[in-house]
């Protein structure tokens, strides 16, 4: 198990059963950002990876 399969666990058992927009995401991942400066590239790399669909990254 990787460190962040707890955060990703944490995530799904205090939120699993709720739907959120993706521009609520968005805002979050802004606000993380902004709190933690340091973390600005992975979320950005996260950020795109979302961003695109399923079948662009067997282009890869």
């Amino acid at each position: 198990m990787y460190f962040t399969d707890r955060g990703i666990e944490e995530l799904t058992e205090r939120r699993g059963e709720e739907q959120v927009s993706i521009e609520w995401l968005a805002d979050r991942l802004r606000t993380f950002v902004d709190q933690n400066p340091s973390f600005e590239d992975a979320v950005e790399r996260l950020a795109s990876f979302l961003a695109r669909d399923d079948s662009d990254d067997l282009d890869e």
